[in-house]
């Protein structure tokens, strides 16, 4: 496809990088790119604010492995809520919708190993997604979290389930989950993430400094995902950039997800929810039918108009399903959810 060339020869081509730089953002179509929700003030438009840098860190200490340490951010009261993010993101991707939630839950929102500012795994920890839901069995045993509702997006998703199946969690929450393509949607959407990623490792820092001033870049690299690129400020849009080319994990983390079957059976005991944006052109909504025949009683919501990262397109609108997938049973006994299976959100 043209982007994918486009991207691609940003890669292959370092002395023409402020060139193409314009083209790669019309074709760029990342996560972590937000809308904040409405506060007062701040009328239909929404505002973005920066998240600050660092976090706090924990060690996971899972039996037989070597530690694994996890930046995170811990606010609210309530039912615990695990947020994990997807491939290339950052904790700071959920923060359109966590204000939404820390009114009612407890929050934890992580940075997988080798993203954000977490450290990457020591190289003798496997990186499959049982070995996952060990070490961050031992994150939630370190931060004296008993089985928590676990919310994940993309990647994010696909260890939710695993989470699921280890039966460490209360219930799991899958926005887009990856793992339920074809071979050939696969490889669609391992070209345009590494296509993205290998363009913007050979930016240099002047020009993605200056790229997302103008109104033109912004447009084209936040029109894909929702309707006003002034929601973007520059310095966002910067460290979105930023945050895709320092992923240490970016392509371990995609060489692992090439093994066949990366999630089977089915998730008994607790409840499931599958919320799919309905616009999604990373993973198209239909691979939610194939996550469906596995797991009979997951709720299927479809997220109409929403694309990849639904956290940017309807903040209101995820927070309502996370509100929903997490309730204790005695709200969800009195509220009378809809049955599962059914797609009201």
């Amino acid at each position: 496809m043209a982007w994918t060339t486009v991207l691609l020869r940003v890669a292959e081509c370092g002395g023409r990088v402020a060139r193409l730089a314009g083209d790669l953002c019309g074709h760029l179509g990342l996560p972590l790119l937000w809308r904040a929700p409405k506060t007062e003030g701040c009328g239909v438009r929404g505002q973005v604010v920066l998240p600050p840098p660092g976090g706090t860190f924990i060690e996971g200490r899972a039996a037989g492995l070597a530690p694994v340490t996890v930046a995170y951010e811990r606010q609210g009261t309530g039912e615990p809520v695990v947020l994990l993010h997807g491939l290339g993101c950052q904790r700071q991707a959920w923060d359109p919708v966590v204000p939404l939630l820390t009114g009612h839950r407890e929050i934890v929102a992580m940075d997988l190993p080798g993203f954000g500012w977490s450290p990457d795994l020591d190289p003798g920890v496997p990186r499959d997604l049982e070995t996952a839901a060990a070490w961050l069995g031992s994150v939630f045993t370190a931060l004296h979290v008993d089985r928590p509702h676990v919310v994940g997006h993309s990647l994010g998703g696909l260890i939710a389930l695993h989470l699921g199946q280890a039966g460490l969690v209360r219930s799991v929450t899958a926005l887009a989950p990856a793992g339920f393509w074809t071979a050939a949607e696969r490889r669609y959407a391992y070209a345009m993430l590494t296509a993205a990623h290998n363009g913007v490792r050979l930016l240099p820092d002047a020009v993605l400094e200056r790229l997302p001033h103008t109104a033109v870049a912004r447009a084209a690299l936040t029109g894909t995902l929702y309707g006003d690129p002034d929601l973007c400020p520059p310095e966002w849009v910067a460290m979105v950039l930023r945050a895709l080319r320092d992923s240490v994990a970016f392509k371990a983390t995609l060489r692992a997800g090439r093994a066949p079957n990366l999630f089977t059976g089915d998730i008994p005991d607790i409840p499931v929810t599958v919320a799919w944006g309905t616009r999604d052109r990373l993973l198209p909504p239909w691979q939610a039918d194939r996550l469906r025949a596995m797991i009979p009683p997951a709720r299927l919501v479809p997220l109409y108009g929403c694309g990849h990262v639904p956290m940017l397109d309807a903040p209101d609108l995820v927070a309502r399903v996370i509100l929903q997938a997490t309730e204790p049973p005695h709200e969800a006994a009195a509220s009378n959810p809809a049955p599962a299976g059914t797609d009201a959100p």
